[in-house]
């Protein structure tokens, strides 16, 4: 019999160890959160991080960035993926907004610029303390909220639409954040530390692998203690090397008396 989760209740103890926790990306305002999203994707937090500074520098609100254009900011973002695609959105962005007040603060709107999904939308939403309107689901929650099994397949936005139907709105927000922060730091994609998880007694994941790593352990184990019986016993194992089955030592000596004396009567 399949018992049913309380997912609100199950998830209490992830969403209180990662309450308000600010996203990887270092920024410092909405322009900046907006341009680094973009950048990331595909790419990651930390490489984002370490390039942002010197773009900032050059580029320091959407103002002075709509006044340029993606030539003069590509040697910025050349070692960024996708980096030629991205430019142009950024720039298209900062010529439509024009500057950081009218940065848009809504799903809809959002969705509605170049370079930026759902994903994006809802990590903006989120860092700007926004009402959450949907769930962010990046690479680490597509991985682990199946893991889990809270939902199922692999798509974000089924597994997105799935998270919204089992949890209340008021989660929203810090969900996403809180699987993905989740993925970073215990629930890798190899060796996730089960132990640890703060999600393991509801994880379907954790209870299917921990079986079967404590079965393989116990198969070892029993293993190890037959070899180590076997070679406690008198038998073959523990023969000389001039001596043969079933034979003691005893007897072989006799015999190879019984043979001297044989040649000396010859």
């Amino acid at each position: 019999m399949i018992t049913r989760v309380d997912w609100p209740s199950a998830f209490k103890p992830l969403l209180k160890k990662y309450k308000g926790k600010r996203h990887p990306l270092e920024y410092k305002n909405t322009y900046q959160l907006l341009v680094m999203v973009i950048l990331s994707a595909q790419d990651s937090d930390k490489h984002i991080n370490s390039l942002a500074p010197a773009f900032f520098k050059e580029f320091p609100s959407m103002k002075v960035l709509s006044k340029s254009n993606a030539e003069s900011i590509q040697p910025f973002i050349s070692k960024v993926r996708n980096f030629r695609n991205k430019s142009k959105w950024i720039i298209e962005i900062a010529k439509s907004v024009k500057q950081d007040k009218n940065i848009p603060l809504n799903l809809e709107d959002l969705t509605a610029l170049p370079g930026i999904g759902r994903k994006s939308a809802n990590v903006i939403l989120r860092e700007a303390g926004k009402k959450a309107e949907g769930v962010i689901v990046d690479l680490h929650v597509v991985r682990v909220a199946p893991r889990i099994g809270i939902v199922k397949g692999a798509d974000p936005k089924k597994i997105e639409l799935q998270l919204m139907e089992a949890m209340p709105q008021k989660t929203w927000n810090d969900l996403g954040m809180a699987l993905s922060f989740l993925g970073r730091e215990t629930c890798r994609p190899a060796n996730p530390k089960h132990v640890e998880c703060v999600m393991n007694t509801h994880c379907e994941y954790c209870r299917v692998n921990t079986v079967v790593s404590a079965s393989a352990r116990s198969l070892k184990t029993a293993s190890s203690s037959e070899i180590k019986d076997r070679k406690s016993k008198p038998g073959n194992g523990n023969l000389k090397p001039n001596e043969r089955p079933g034979k003691s030592h005893k007897t072989s000596k006799v015999r190879k008396s019984t043979l001297t004396k044989g040649n000396k009567k010859k």
